[in-house]
């Protein structure tokens, strides 16, 4: 032990995305109620600072951290199983960030830190998710979730009955 600080890696998994504008809308898509069950799933974003994220029936639960509407959200993601308050998992952090680019948004999210064994699946995930996204901010019929996580899984090596836990 020297007292010297370590450089770690931290590992992310990081996504960009460009989607139909305008900025606004898809700012609507990433953090309305009446909006994320087409793509996340049911909850709630508290867009301010210190706000609460409650997603998936409470599945994910979460604080706002930087909220600059129409272009940073940030927040807290902690897992937690049915009946939990105290999570298993570590804590990490969801930046989705939007860029105006003419008619266009470039989204980017980034999550971290990712930790190793959960690494494969949390980019099906994301990827999953922002297929989703993706077609109902274009105004396409969204598919049943397992249509694309079956072919997600296929593209990033996870066998989805056999999920890290």
């Amino acid at each position: 032990m020297t007292g010297n600080g370590q450089i770690l890696p931290i590992s992310a998994v990081e996504f960009e995305r460009l989607l139909p504008g305008p900025i606004e809308r898809v700012w609507d898509y990433l953090t309305k109620t009446e909006l994320l069950p087409g793509w996340f799933g049911t909850g709630t974003i508290e867009t301010r600072v210190g706000g609460a994220v409650s997603l998936m029936d409470g599945h994910i639960r979460g604080t706002v951290t930087q909220c600059r509407p129409p272009e940073l959200l940030v927040y807290t993601w902690n897992v937690f199983d049915p009946g939990q308050e105290i999570s298993g998992f570590p804590e990490s952090y969801l930046t989705l960030r939007l860029e105006t680019q003419g008619d266009r948004v470039r989204l980017t999210l980034t999550h971290f830190p990712v930790p190793e064994p959960f690494q494969k699946q949390t980019a099906m995930g994301w990827h999953t998710f922002l297929d989703m996204l993706e077609a109902g901010v274009r105004g396409e019929t969204v598919k049943p979730r397992a249509d694309y996580m079956t072919a997600n899984a296929a593209r990033y090596g996870v066998d989805l009955n056999n999920l890290a836990r």
